[in-house]
């Protein structure tokens, strides 16, 4: 699995977003190591705290049906739906995967046609983990 062919999961992904509050949608596709995909959307809550972003529901999705072991996870995200600027996870996602993947798991922000991607030790070099 290439990285757009990853993206282009996270695009479908979020078109389920829940965003009555924001209007910004965001998508996850989350690659196991034997090539599984779990997606992902943001699901908003009147109440905020509740909300759920796309790569926590990708995560725990996942991790709900026994994974453990992940390689990748793309990210896009944007205002109505326009994907023009890369959308980084916030904290709790990178500490969320930082429980589950090692330093060198490669998170990918796409926007419209191309990408940028990093190491989740890149994104968060000092984390609280198990994980080396």
């Amino acid at each position: 699995m290439n990285e757009l062919e990853l993206i282009k999961i996270a695009k479908l992904a979020a078109e389920n977003a829940y965003i009555p509050y924001s209007g910004f949608t965001v998508g996850a596709a989350l690659l196991t190591k034997d090539g599984k995909i779990y997606s992902g959307c943001n699901i908003e809550n009147a109440s905020y705290s509740p909300t759920n972003c796309a790569e926590r529901t990708a995560f725990f999705k996942a991790v709900s049906e026994g994974e453990r072991d992940f390689t990748a996870i793309a990210i896009v995200g944007g205002k109505d739906r326009n994907f023009t600027d890369y959308c980084s996870p916030c904290g709790v996602c990178r500490q969320v995967m930082a429980e589950f993947c090692n330093k060198d798991f490669k998170i990918i922000l796409g926007r419209n046609d191309d990408y940028k991607t990093f190491t989740l030790g890149e994104l968060l070099p000092e984390n609280f983990s198990l994980k080396e």
